[in-house]
């Protein structure tokens, strides 16, 4: 197989989101609500529990009110909003401005942080001549992400569900992102953490690696390992 286009999904593969008590305690500081220690490390284990962090923890249930929306979250920038806002109200929190605070929080590049490995596995990519994209589920314009800390350079195009109304497993996302690279399915790669979403793309020919979701810290080279899969790519001259 001979790999001339590598789709990266974001989330957990390329960049981790902050921790859920980060995310908290940086959104009730700013606000000038001051709770005590253990009640802000209750509130943060409750909205983990509920999965209202984008990014983060998977929820525990998903509310039959919500499912509905949560199914599709990630197919317009208002059901991603009205997913992850509703499963933050699940947690009843001192102030109502908190959970719009809590969602505008996470789209910020400062409760990003690329995986070690990332911007020299894309940049070594972008050497052998092997275009990027990156293929999301999300409802908002990560590209400032990417800016902020100086990988936008190394990607060639995005293919992000909320702007084009399919989210992955849907063969269709990968298909437009292959198509913004200009690489016929069966040439390209997908790297990803999830089973089912990004496992979608085997449908259209593409080889599949997966890596594991976890924090920053505990992994620190995984990526690397998709170098190893590209004998065939060619080098830059």
């Amino acid at each position: 197989m001979t790999v001339k286009g590598a789709l990266f999904d974001f989330s957990g593969t390329l960049f981790r989101i902050e921790s859920t008590e980060s995310w908290l305690r940086t959104v009730l500081e700013r606000s000038g609500t001051a709770v005590p220690d253990e009640e802000a490390v209750r509130y943060a284990r409750g909205l983990e529990e509920a999965g209202a962090l984008p990014g983060g923890a998977p929820p525990r249930a998903v509310p039959p009110h919500l499912a509905e929306v949560w199914a599709v979250r990630d197919r317009s920038t208002e059901l991603h909003r009205a997913a992850f806002t509703g499963m933050a109200r699940e947690v009843p929190l001192p102030r109502p401005e908190l959970y719009d605070a809590l969602y505008d929080r996470h789209m910020e590049p400062a409760a990003w942080r690329p995986y070690p490995d990332a911007a020299g596995v894309l940049a070594e990519l972008r050497r052998r001549g092997v275009r990027i994209a990156v293929v999301s589920n999300i409802g908002w314009d990560l590209r400032p992400v990417f800016r902020a800390h100086g990988l936008d350079p190394l990607v060639d195009a995005y293919a992000l569900s909320y702007e084009h109304g399919v989210q992955k497993p849907d063969p269709r996302l990968f298909r437009a992102a292959c198509d913004a690279l200009g690489v016929a399915p069966g040439d390209a790669l997908m790297v990803g953490d999830d089973r089912r979403a990004d496992a979608g793309a085997a449908a259209l020919g593409c080889r599949i690696h997966l890596v594991d979701h976890l924090p920053v810290d505990r992994r620190p080279d995984a990526l690397r390992a998709v170098l190893g899969l590209l004998p065939d790519a060619a080098a830059a001259p």
